[in-house]
C-alpha cells in the first residue's frame, strides 16, 4: 500500500464564472446557426447590445450609452415618433500576429438599441455629444410637457 500525502484543489484555476461564460459562447453559437432563419441574419442572440441609462431633469431627458472603442462615424442616431434609436458597428481590431488568444470577451460588430421617450421632447433640438466611449444625448422635453408652476392668489 502507497501513502499519497492529500494536496488541496487549486480553487485559483477553477472558476465557476469561467464554466459559465463557455457555456454561454457554446450556447450563443449553438442558437445563432439554428435559428438564424427564425431571428433573422444575425441569429437571436446575434450582436451586441449598449447599456444605456435614461433619466430627466426638469428641462431634458438624457440618454448616455456606452460605446468604448468606437468612433463618432461608425454610430448613427435616430429620433421618430417617441423612439430614440442608436446604431452603428464596432469593427474588430486585428487579430493577434503571434501567439494565442487565451480569452476573448468584447463585443465586435453591429448594434441596435431603441429607447422609448418617457415624456414628448422637441426633435428639432436634440444634441448629442461623444467622450470618452460615452455617448450623450440631451432631448429637450416639449413645453406641455414641463411641469408648470401655478401661482396661488388669496382673496
Amino acid at each position: 500500500m502507497n501513502l499519497i500525502r492529500y494536496q488541496e484543489p487549486e480553487l485559483a484555476t477553477w472558476s465557476p464564472l469561467n464554466r459559465l461564460a463557455s457555456l454561454r459562447e457554446e450556447m450563443n453559437r449553438l442558437l445563432d446557426g439554428s435559428l438564424a432563419g427564425f431571428a433573422g441574419s444575425a441569429g437571436l442572440f446575434g450582436g451586441w447590445s449598449p447599456t444605456v441609462d435614461v433619466f430627466q431633469d426638469k428641462d431634458n431627458v438624457v440618454v448616455k450609452a456606452e460605446l468604448p472603442g468606437m468612433k463618432k462615424e461608425d454610430i448613427e442616431i435616430t429620433f421618430q415618433e417617441g423612439m430614440l434609436t442608436i446604431c452603428g458597428e464596432r469593427k474588430q481590431e486585428s487579430q493577434v500576429q503571434e501567439g494565442e488568444v487565451f480569452r476573448s470577451e468584447r463585443f465586435f460588430g453591429k448594434f441596435h438599441r431603441t429607447v422609448s421617450m418617457p415624456t414628448k421632447v422637441e426633435a428639432d433640438k436634440i444634441k448629442a455629444s461623444y467622450k470618452d466611449g460615452i455617448l450623450s444625448i440631451q432631448l429637450p422635453k416639449a413645453a406641455e410637457a414641463k411641469a408648470k408652476q401655478i401661482d396661488v392668489s388669496v382673496s
